[in-house]
């Protein structure tokens, strides 16, 4: 049966997407906010096969649209009952772009609109665009996927820094507080001290080492902590009780500050070598060599930053569009009609009711000041619990919402006249099964029903469950909390480890990859070369003369097997800012370094002692 013109402004004005087919499945009407969220125009629609207008997207063979919906709406054409379909992949024609789509995403609900004499007049499609949702979801699971992986990443590079610690062949300590309260040790600081770990880990430097008390290091630690100023001592003399007796001995240590995430200096850490062999055989015999006490070992580098894609999970609603003037008038010519025609108004009457009944959303119309229901759709009895009845108040069906205010903005709109929106408004509803209250998030409208005095009547009110919807959301903002705390503990502990290299008097150089490009150097290791600019370089380009000397070969050696290779007093010719080059002697290490346990470079250590050997470090 056709569609009546008051009828069709009705159906037109529905707050949701609605489309009403005829049995030959052509389009005989479109709701306004389908012809929005399908980006078709109505006359476009009206009048054509479903299936003409909205064709398969060939570039998503599987997402079968047009069949799913054909069988659907075949189904309830044989049968008359309800089809609700799982979400679909169903694009739409991008009218900016001819020949191309528009992604779209939704859940279908067909229903069976029945003539007067049973049989089946209509096909009622209804379709909520969940695209916003699939999208947000699918940027949810990768903020997840990334949460993880920066988790372990950061548990690594604690490990790492760990073993580091414990493996570095330098002498490492952290003095916490006024009292220098030893919290950290490693081995080699152990062994020169001439004490066990175990005997001095939560003692004062003082306590621990009785023998250095009053030498200066107290007012040197006291001015660190102080003015946050990192303090370099070179050949500083010591006592210190080990081997059986007391012995003098010297150090080339730094003193670095220890800071909080929030910048305060709560403690000192000390990188140190012993250098007593090289002073004193400096002192006593000017041909003996310089010996080092350690060397440094490699700490990786991680380049990779967490990248916070942050990507709030939205499920787009549509929005309720009242054109209230338009609709009463429309309904009054409805009732005109039905005065004449009584038999035909009965059959749209009956029409009308199923359409209202079938949309998926609470749907209740409230009649007078008191707002008593004059009607209501099962979606929105199932949300009262099955306590909604005609002729009684909102206060009466639902006294829980009086004290939220709910009442209140019913009272505002049928005075005003002025509709209300809400969204992602928080509602505690009491339900009888549990007899407990239950908590939601809705969005909801209130939309006035006036008279042909356009004095408000009544109200319509329009409710959807979105609750899904803020759940996630608030556990995707609740993600990304954790992915910026993971990311700011990276980055503390990196900054402690480039103090650490800046501050150390060796000389410090990281090269990255098979062509041993400078990924770092501190100024120790620059001042080697003061002319050369190194950073960026590969080791060919900025030292050509390391591949003549076999230095090349040995870091190639190094970054194929892994192997650490050891030089020791071994001579290197370097240019001068002015005047010929002159001869140098080193001690140095190249030490592969590893990124997901793979090889990814290789670490050079040096130091410039005195004495004749016969090669040359990069």
């Amino acid at each position: 049966m056709p569609v009546s013109s008051a009828l069709l402004s009705v159906f037109n004005a529905l707050p949701g997407a609605y489309l009403l087919l005829s049995p030959a499945l052509v389009v005989e009407a479109a709701s306004d906010a389908y012809v929005a969220a399908t980006l078709t125009p109505r006359e476009q629609l009206v009048g054509r096969p479903v299936f003409e207008v909205f064709r398969d997207n060939p570039d998503t063979p599987e997402a079968n649209s047009v069949r799913n919906l054909r069988t659907s709406f075949e189904q309830v054409l044989a049968t008359g009952e309800s089809q609700e379909l799982p979400q679909q992949r169903y694009d739409v024609p991008d009218p900016a772009a001819p020949g191309q789509f528009v992604e779209r995403h939704w859940l279908p609900h067909n229903s069976a609109v029945f003539g007067a004499d049973g049989r089946v007049e209509h096909v009622l499609h209804a379709v909520t665009d969940v695209t916003a949702q699939v999208q947000a979801q699918a940027a949810l699971r990768e903020s997840q996927a990334r949460e993880q992986a920066a988790l372990a990443e950061a548990e690594r590079q604690r490990g790492e820094l760990q073993r580091i610690f414990e493996q570095a062949p330098v002498a490492i300590a952290v003095y916490r507080g006024p009292n220098n309260i030893i919290e950290l040790a490693n081995p080699q600081v152990c062994e020169l001290w001439g004490r066990r770990a175990e005997d001095i880990i939560g003692k004062g430097l003082f306590e621990a080492l009785p023998e250095v008390a009053g030498m200066g290091f107290e007012e040197l630690l006291a001015g660190v902590l102080a003015t946050g100023e990192p303090y370099v001592a070179r050949e500083m003399p010591a006592q210190h009780d080990r081997n059986g007796r007391r012995e003098t001995v010297y150090w080339n240590f730094v003193y670095l500050p220890v800071r909080e995430a929030n910048g305060h200096i709560t403690g000192v850490m000390v990188v140190a070598n012993e250098v007593t062999e090289q002073v004193v055989a400096r002192q006593q015999v000017q041909d003996l060599n310089k010996q080092l006490a350690t060397l440094n070992q490699a700490l990786h580098l991680s380049n990779q930053e967490l990248l916070i894609n942050q990507e709030e999970v939205l499920l787009v609603q549509q929005r309720l569009e009242g054109h209230v003037q338009e609709r009463t008038q429309q309904l009054q010519a409805a009732l005109h009609e039905a005065e004449q025609q009584r038999t035909q108004a009965t059959k749209q009457q009956h029409l009308l009711d199923q359409i209202l009944g079938q949309v998926p959303a609470a749907v209740a119309t409230l009649s007078g000041p008191e707002h008593r229901f004059s009607f209501f759709n099962d979606t929105y009895q199932a949300l009262s619990g099955h306590r909604a009845q005609l002729g009684q108040t909102v206060a009466e069906v639902f006294p829980e919402v009086v004290e939220q205010g709910f009442v209140s903005l019913l009272d505002q709109v049928y005075t005003t006249g002025q509709p209300f929106r809400g969204q992602d408004t928080p509602a505690q509803l009491h339900n009888r099964a549990t007899g407990q209250s239950e908590h939601l998030f809705i969005d909801f409208s209130y939309q006035p029903l006036v008279d042909e005095r356009t004095q408000t009547e009544g109200i319509l009110a329009f409710i959807i469950d979105v609750t899904d919807k803020v759940q996630a959301r608030q556990r995707a903002e609740a993600l990304q909390a954790q992915v910026q705390a993971a990311s700011q503990r990276q980055a503390q502990a990196r900054e402690t480890v480039y103090q650490v290299f800046a501050h150390t008097p060796a000389a410090v150089a990281i090269l990255r990859g098979p062509k041993h490009r400078f990924d770092y150097v501190n100024a120790a290791y620059q001042s080697f070369f003061p002319s050369r600019q190194l950073l960026g370089r590969p080791l060919a380009e900025a030292l050509p003369e390391a591949v003549g000397s076999g230095e090349a070969a040995r870091l190639d050696q190094v970054y194929r097997t892994g192997e650490t290779y050891f030089g020791q007093d071994l001579p290197v010719l370097l240019d001068q800012p002015s005047g010929p080059p002159q001869l140098h002697y080193f001690t140095f290490t190249y030490q592969a370094y590893y990124e997901s346990e793979a090889i990814v470079g290789v670490s050079i250590f040096a130091n410039k002692v005195a004495g004749p050997a016969a090669q040359h470090p990069a």
